[in-house]
């Protein structure tokens, strides 16, 4: 039987950890990746795609990796010790909390130095440099901002410090009181620059690039980034759903809040797009996904409208909102290792995580301007090469031994047990996680190096 609960805390209710986990999932390739990926694959005719992709792969390694949580109460480390054993599985399937809690920390390394990018972004906009700006000026204060080393790890360094002392004040008073009021904030901005969208005089184009059922535009390329963005947008196989499934309370369905993280993740995402592409549009704009997208285009469209310069503070609000709710959740794997592992303090174990993080991020940091021509990997800088190794090597292949240890390894009796299911649902679940996820993943996996 599973320990009673985590020693590092437990969430209040389960609406805190769907808000937590949302938040998880909820970050910076939600505003410009899913909006720009759907509409240039056939808007609707992809979103159908991506939503059966959803309930075929997201949702049962999702709800594979909460359990493992669930069921170890640990950090992803420990808690895959712990269940091989229980298990009677090989020690190697250990490799998945490591290779976890590892992807989470290389991501949150460079994640920090964008999510600085979107805070020093929130004065930039304030300051009107962008009123009526054509797109060489704002080029032109990208590229100053990106290609001083000073200001790129001023706001690396500040956006990383509010991470770690969030995470230092644990489960109750950091990363749920963080969640609570940013989640509801980020949906009210959400919804409050929709509604200065609609006013944009081209929302019903916005509505059509993302809605309109093209699928002549759905190729089987367009399919495999469906497939993709399911797996990705949910942040699976970084750790931080397996860590915060530890703190899930035992009487939380996981398939329902599992469905409920997919629904807000989905939501905000094409949320954005309505936010995003009527002002594109409106201005006769490159709708190029990317830093391009949120750092040239969209300052640009909003300091050409009345009331943009406020409007786009909040658009950047609103992304460094969805960026803190994310980097808690990358430093929280390896943080309950470390707590564990020397049983140490939260403070402690956040103030060395963290600053490691900080550290590995200087390459990053440093990418856009004096080591910009410094290549990790063959023609990739270092903040491509840890976006590249990430995003596509540790994160699919953590995905699908998520889903092969809970289908094939796993005691199926924990897995009835946690999921709390039997007879025809279970055998469906059974189905999904053994077969059908592996083999999604699996292609993605494989299109990227094809």
């Amino acid at each position: 039987m599973s320990a009673p609960e985590s020693v590092h805390g437990m969430w209040s209710s389960r609406l805190m950890f769907i808000l937590a986990a949302s938040g998880s999932a909820v970050g910076l390739g939600n505003i410009w990746r899913f909006p720009y990926v759907a509409g240039e694959n056939g808007g609707g005719a992809f979103v159908i795609v991506y939503l059966a992709c959803i309930f075929l792969i997201g949702i049962p390694i999702l709800s594979s990796e909460i359990l493992l949580g669930r069921e170890g109460r640990q950090s992803p480390i420990h808690t895959m010790k712990t269940l091989t054993k229980t298990s009677g599985a090989n020690g190697a399937w250990q490799f998945i909390g490591w290779m976890g809690a590892l992807a989470g920390f290389v991501i949150l390394s460079y994640y920090s130095v964008v999510a600085g990018w979107a805070m020093a972004y929130v004065f930039e906009m304030g300051s009107g440099v962008f009123v009526n700006a054509d797109g060489a000026t704002a080029s032109q204060v990208f590229a100053d901002f990106t290609g001083s080393p000073g200001k790129v790890v001023l706001w690396h360094s500040i956006f990383m410090l509010l991470t770690m002392f969030i995470v230092a004040r644990g489960i109750t008073e950091g990363l749920e009181r963080t969640v609570k009021y940013l989640m509801p904030a980020l949906f009210a901005l959400l919804l409050v620059l929709v509604g200065y969208a609609m006013n944009s005089g081209h929302f019903m184009e916005g509505v059509a690039f993302l809605f309109s059922f093209d699928f002549d535009k759905l190729t089987g390329a367009g399919v495999l980034m469906a497939m993709g963005q399911a797996f990705f947008t949910l942040s699976l196989g970084m750790g931080a759903i397996m860590t915060y499934g530890a703190y899930m309370p035992k009487d939380a369905s996981i398939l329902s809040s599992a469905t409920s993280i997919a629904l807000i993740d989905t939501s905000m995402a094409l949320l954005s797009g309505l936010v995003i592409f009527p002002l594109v549009f409106a201005n006769g704009l490159e709708s190029s996904a990317g830093p391009g997208l949120m750092f040239v285009t969209i300052p640009i469209a909003f300091g050409s409208m009345s009331g943009g310069t406020f409007f786009g503070v909040m658009f950047f609000v609103l992304v460094s909102f969805a960026a803190i709710t994310s980097a808690i959740s990358l430093v929280e794997p390896a943080l309950a290792w470390f707590v564990e592992k020397l049983n140490t303090s939260r403070r402690n174990g956040a103030i060395v995580v963290c600053t490691i993080a900080w550290a590995l991020g200087l390459g990053s940091a440093f990418s856009t301007n004096i080591g910009s021509e410094l290549y990790l990997l063959p023609g990739m800088t270092f903040f491509d090469s840890m976006d590249y190794v990430s995003n596509n090597i540790m994160l699919p292949l953590g995905g699908m031994l998520i889903a092969l240890f809970t289908g094939w390894f796993l005691s199926q009796d924990i897995v009835a047990r946690q999921l709390q299911i039997s007879g025809g649902k279970l055998i469906m679940f059974k189905v999904l996680v053994r077969f059908v996820a592996p083999i999604g993943v699996g292609l993605v996996f494989i299109n990227t190096f094809i």
